[in-house]
């Protein structure tokens, strides 16, 4: 069944043109006028703001987990509540002291690598619903395996099926999709940066160390150098992916 109804939206006749690099430079403002439009609208801004502060988190949360998975550990369970905070339930058995230390760091520059993705892909019709498709499937699994709370599962269904819906666009618009989200990612990295310097996170479970105080508590130096220092790779991260689209 997986591989009739989500690998369908990925099989197309449609031609896909060159992009020339007018057209991704187009593509890249109309998502910032759109983001523009958003935020100036009261009654629109307050419709797509929290989703879009929940989709920072998600990106946050994943982030956490796929790279506790790619350096031997394991993604138990995810949560998403409406404020805006998450939990990521890692497993870090046998994680010395540096493997700690780049799983929480991975949570902190997961938007900005999502964003970064989103800008390559989005440079082509093709490559945005690369974008799109991978993303419903990447997240359709961890819907089923490791979505714990209602509220989570309900967000990341929500996106799955936006996901594979945006496969159906034309090129132009999954470019404009892709982009405009990438966006959205970008501007969480600023618009989010006071976590990166504060030693307590506070979800409905409880106040807990945060990411960067738990990377002091791993690493010894404070936490306000681990989230200089991951700002720093974030604002680079999403550099090179503005670079690689406004060039395309």
């Amino acid at each position: 069944m997986t591989d009739t109804s989500l690998a369908a939206p990925g099989v197309s006749s449609e031609p896909e043109p060159e992009t020339s690099s007018s057209n991704a430079r187009a593509v890249l403002l109309l998502s910032a006028l759109a983001t523009l439009l958003v935020y100036s609208v009261p009654v629109l801004g307050r419709f797509l703001a929290r989703p879009l502060l929940l989709l920072s988190t998600l990106a946050h949360e994943m982030g956490h987990g796929v790279t506790a998975v790619l350096i031997g550990g394991g993604f138990q369970r995810m949560m998403i509540w409406p404020n805006g905070s998450g939990l990521a339930q890692i497993d870090t058995t046998g994680f010395g002291r540096i493997r700690e230390g780049l799983s929480l760091a991975g949570g902190l520059v997961g938007p900005a690598v999502a964003s970064a993705v989103c800008f390559y892909l989005g440079r082509t019709g093709r490559g945005a619903r690369a974008c799109l498709i991978g993303l419903g499937l990447l997240l359709l699994v961890v819907e089923v395996f490791l979505v714990r709370n209602l509220f989570g599962f309900a967000f990341v269904g929500m996106v799955v099926i936006t996901c594979f819906l945006a496969t159906r666009l034309s090129a132009e618009a999954r470019r404009l999709t892709v982009v405009f989200v990438g966006v959205q990612l970008a501007l969480s990295v600023f618009s989010r940066a006071d976590y990166l310097f504060t030693p307590a996170a506070v979800n409905p479970s409880g106040t807990f160390p945060s990411d960067v105080m738990r990377m002091q508590q791993a690493l010894f130096l404070p936490y306000w150098f681990w989230g200089a220092l991951c700002g720093g790779v974030s604002v680079a991260v999403l550099i090179w992916g503005v670079r690689l689209f406004w060039r395309k």
